[in-house]
């Protein structure tokens, strides 16, 4: 396992760009995120990254599966540093911005699987 961490909450327009086809991503943050940051993040407990996110990697979220498609040239270090990154839904082989995760998935994630107390998985 490369990186396993528990939904602690969110803020009040972390969900604004999940599910809309343009966009369809979250942000995650480390819990202690500052206040200006955490409102548009799915906050997580702090936790290590044991080993850097490549394509091909499976990501769970609330048992929901998706299969890392592309990693941003950022993603790792900040995931690593601030457990933060953007989780990007639409897939694809390049990602959009340098903080970028890409993923691709059969089922869509929606907002009842980042409920408190779920996980964050990295395999």
């Amino acid at each position: 396992m490369k990186f396993r961490a528990k939904i602690t909450g969110h803020g009040p327009d972390a969900f604004t760009f999940l599910g809309d086809p343009d966009t369809n991503f979250i942000i995650i943050f480390n819990e202690d995120a500052p206040d200006a940051l955490a409102e548009l993040c799915v906050l997580h407990e702090i936790t290590d990254l044991h080993a850097d996110v490549v394509a091909g990697d499976l990501l769970i979220i609330n048992n929901v599966p998706f299969t890392v498609s592309a990693v941003g040239s950022e993603a790792n270090a900040t995931l690593r540093g601030l457990g933060h990154c953007t989780l990007d839904f639409k897939g694809g082989p390049e990602p959009e911005r340098p903080g970028c995760i890409m993923l691709e998935g059969e089922k869509p994630l929606t907002q009842d699987d980042l409920k408190a107390g779920a996980l964050i998985e990295i395999y």
